[in-house]
């Protein structure tokens, strides 16, 4: 892969991984309301999840959407339906100091690698990845630098949320803030359906 297009391809997948979506904001409340260790299987599933829906883009998801139309609305009407219900959960979800609520359960691994399936943004920098930087006849020698880097740069930033939340955990011991901060991370998550629903 010539340099130019390994330095866009890293920025854009940088750009993709780090910045607020769905995936990192329900991370950042795992992080709060479960602590790292337990919210390590929705990172893995997340990372996993991103890594398998890629490689089913390159195996030819892409000309499906293309050939169908109508599956760019059912996505995004059923990913937005469940996010919106995602976005309950988060709000209604309890920080471990608030012991007057029965457990909840962070995202299982298979939940989360699930969850990229219906991901507008999951789906979309997935196809947007093999469409910019995947030269033609040069499939062989791109997509496993492609799947690579976008890889490390999930990784990087599942970890990244999660340490977030886990930072702002002690902060957020009094219930009354957790709430604030639970309430917050809800409304950012039905914020982040807006543009991929437009």
């Amino acid at each position: 892969m010539p340099l130019d297009l390994l330095i866009a391809l890293t920025v854009f997948s940088t750009v993709m991984a780090f910045t607020p979506g769905p995936n990192n904001i329900m991370l950042a409340a795992s992080g709060v309301n479960f602590g790292f260790a337990h919210t390590i299987p929705h990172m893995l599933g997340v990372t996993i999840g991103f890594g398998v829906l890629l490689i089913a883009c390159a195996a030819g998801l892409g000309l499906i959407f293309a050939a169908v139309p109508e599956l760019h609305l059912v996505l995004k009407i059923g990913g937005a339906l469940y996010m919106l219900w995602l976005a309950f959960k988060v709000a209604t979800a309890h920080a471990t100091a608030d012991e007057g609520r029965g457990p909840a359960r962070p995202f299982t691994f298979m939940q989360a690698a699930a969850f990229q399936w219906i991901n507008p943004k999951a789906v979309i920098a997935a196809l947007s990845a093999i469409t910019l930087y995947v030269r033609p006849g040069q499939f062989g020698r791109d997509f496993p630098v492609m799947l690579a880097i976008l890889t490390v740069c999930t990784v990087g930033a599942v970890a990244t949320w999660t340490g977030f939340g886990v930072a702002l955990r002690r902060l957020l011991r009094n219930p009354l803030y957790a709430r604030v901060f639970n309430v917050s991370m809800a409304l950012l998550l039905v914020a982040s359906i807006v543009p991929m629903v437009s």
